[in-house]
């Protein structure tokens, strides 16, 4: 058994519903694509591994069979499988690689670089095409997990960070957010449909907005010391926290909430702080605009160091075993699982570490941290050699359907209950100077 992982193409945690989060992850490497489901903290079960091609999308719909996988032989081909019964539902190719895929109950969505296709899941058929949209070569795009909202949002702009934000359900523009002078590198909205986050390339600033009018929620600073390049952002499945991972060893989380708790400090510091905020108040006209905003925005109220940096990365925040945590899943090919004390706030324990390379067992994780090995159990593999089907390529996709997608939709999902009331902050932890300001 080698103890060498491999680095991971492709990956991303199920999408989920209003009252309900996937607590799967697929990943795709350069040998094919596995589906795990992490059942409980202490085990991450393989529940699908496909080695035919190279996988550099793969997306799972909830916890059901339905996938829709891009290969880097094929890159404009787009092809959604059902997993279980080993069969591919439908195929179909685009005039230009494909650089994103997102789904929920009611749609899926390609992104190209300049144009986007959106599709009836249940029969796969385009309903309505997205032409000319800005040069978007990361594939930057998200689609509601909740099809009574389906919201669709992609950058408005290649030089600002504009937000256009599409009806997917009735097929018209909604609106266009001005959230950031810079270009847009990640977005996330809620699973209620309602909000949307948003940073820039700058990464300084994550900004939260009501989807309905455009109006600004929240801002949190993730950084005063640093710009660093933002992987990922997630919301909690109840809209409480939102979790946001970068280039850096930190993963930041925030708390949406209007009643903001203050923890308690010595009188000598209350009053410092109290001098100091009556001070900022009173020189607000005429201190910079990007001073006064660093004593404005929102915090993190709680915090993860990786034993890794420079790495891609992505999170989500689950229930997991009644208890809310924080998953992590690394480029270089390992799952990391943090339990969220949001009472207490500060730095996350560490709870287990699984591997993503298809082993039987859980390692350490490489270098700083330390953990027990844990045993998974690992299901039987399904190995399913795909055809290859050559299609003319046109002004829109061509298509070969073979079975209707609703056929595997069967929504085996766990619920998760809404946590109670936290609150919490991030404790000794000084105010960096200012390096990098980001007044938008």
């Amino acid at each position: 058994m080698s103890n060498s992982t491999p680095e991971l193409k492709y990956f991303s945690f199920g999408t989920a519903g209003k009252k309900v989060l996937s607590r799967s992850l697929a990943v795709g490497t350069k040998t094919g694509y596995r589906l795990y489901s992490l059942s409980s903290v202490d085990n991450l079960d393989q529940i699908y591994e496909n080695e035919s091609e190279d996988i550099c999308i793969v997306e799972r719909l909830f916890s059901s069979s339905l996938v829709a996988v891009v290969s880097l032989s094929s890159p404009r081909k787009l092809r959604v499988c059902h997993f279980k019964k080993g069969n591919e539902i439908c195929n179909y190719s685009y005039s230009n690689t494909i650089l994103g895929v997102k789904l929920n109950r009611a749609r899926l969505v390609v992104c190209l670089e300049e144009s986007l296709y959106i599709h009836n899941i249940h029969d796969m058929k385009v309903l309505h095409t997205i032409r000319d949209t800005p040069p978007n070569p990361a594939g930057l795009c998200c689609l509601s997990t909740n099809s009574d909202m389906c919201y669709l949002a992609y950058p408005g702009s290649s030089t600002t960070g504009e937000v256009q934000i599409f009806d997917a359900i009735n097929l018209q523009s909604v609106s266009m957010i001005s959230a950031h002078e810079s270009p847009l590198a990640a977005m996330a909205i809620s699973h209620q449909g309602n909000r949307i986050a948003t940073a820039s390339e700058r990464g300084t600033v994550i900004r939260v907005f009501n989807i309905s009018d455009g109006a600004k929620l929240y801002e949190f600073r993730r950084g005063v010391k640093r710009c660093v390049s933002i992987c990922s952002l997630a919301f909690s499945i109840d809209g409480l926290y939102l979790c946001s991972s970068s280039n850096t060893e930190t993963v930041h989380v925030f708390k949406l909430d209007d009643t903001k708790e203050i923890p308690q400090m010595p009188d000598e510091q209350q009053s410092w702080m109290s001098f100091l905020s009556k001070a900022v108040t009173a020189s607000a006209n005429y201190l910079p605009t990007q001073v006064t905003d660093v004593f404005n925005q929102g915090r993190a109220v709680a915090s993860i160091h990786l034993p890794f940096q420079g790495l891609k990365n992505i999170c989500t925040i689950v229930m997991v075993d009644k208890v809310l945590r924080l998953l992590v899943a690394s480029s270089h090919g390992y799952l990391y699982v943090y339990n969220l004390d949001m009472e207490e706030g500060g730095e996350c324990t560490l709870w287990r570490t699984h591997r993503l390379d298809g082993q039987l067992d859980v390692v350490d994780s490489p270098k700083p941290i330390k953990l027990k090995e844990v045993n998974t159990t690992k299901l039987d593999k399904t190995t399913k050699t795909e055809s290859s089907i050559n299609t003319k390529l046109d002004t829109g996709p061509a298509v070969d359907t073979n079975h209707m997608t609703k056929d595997c939709l069967d929504y085996t999902l766990s619920v998760a209950n809404p946590v109670g009331s936290y609150a919490g902050a991030l404790r000794d932890i000084p105010i960096q100077s200012v390096r990098c300001r980001e007044s938008c």
